[in-house]
């Protein structure tokens, strides 16, 4: 009996789901498994990046100490399902940033927001923004969209970026250190492009995939 857990818990590691036509029942289990306090890996319209539940710390402890880096200097961003999410985390934008950041979602587009009050403290930078993204992939949307509110976004650890582009060696290298791999086909080579809306004129920090 025992034996029989141990092979489905293991057979749960990796999770095939169609990249256009999620399954149901497959992208529950995952917003399941993010709501116990479960790290994954799983894809966006960029890179595979690390994901869990904002409002689990120990898991985002998790995905820190597995990147070796501070929560509070770490570089972590909400992904969104639409910009209903954006208006709750983040404080209030003017209006010509508002349609800035329409005209850009769903893509792979990082906007650095002033946080409100509904960001977890753990995930505030010392400057109190936080990165909000709401990328073009369908698998992402679903996910964030039955968990019911944001999941933490977090890249891998490494600069050999095409190394990540096939689930099953991402499942190889981390299956001892994640709970769940989304396999959604093969990811990008490209991080998204940061954007900060701090201030009045937006900034580009890092040109990735996006193009403004």
């Amino acid at each position: 009996m025992r034996f029989s857990l141990f092979i489905f818990r293991f057979s749960l590691m990796i999770l095939h789901i169609h990249p256009i036509n999620p399954q149901d029942r497959l992208v529950k289990q995952v917003a399941e498994c993010l709501k116990d306090g479960g790290v994954i890996i799983y894809p966006t319209d960029t890179v595979y990046g690390f994901g869990c539940d904002i409002f689990q710390p120990k898991a985002i402890e998790r995905i820190c100490r597995i990147k070796g880096i501070d929560p509070a200097k770490a570089n972590l961003s909400f992904v969104c399902s639409d910009l209903s999410d954006l208006s709750k985390y983040a404080k209030a934008i003017s209006t010509p940033q508002y349609r800035f950041i329409k005209s850009h979602i769903p893509g792979p587009f990082t906007f650095i927001l002033p946080a409100s009050k509904e960001v977890p403290k753990i995930l505030k930078s010392k400057k109190d923004t936080i990165g909000l993204r709401v990328p073009d992939h369908t698998v992402t949307h679903d996910i964030s969209s039955a968990l019911g509110h944001p999941l933490l976004s977090s890249s891998l650890p490494g600069d050999m970026v095409e190394e990540y582009t096939d689930p099953e060696w991402i499942h190889e290298k981390f299956e001892k250190l994640v709970d769940l791999v989304v396999d959604a086909g093969i990811g990008g080579m490209q991080y998204s492009t940061i954007v900060d809306l701090t201030s009045d004129e937006p900034e580009i920090i890092r040109q990735g995939m996006g193009v403004i």
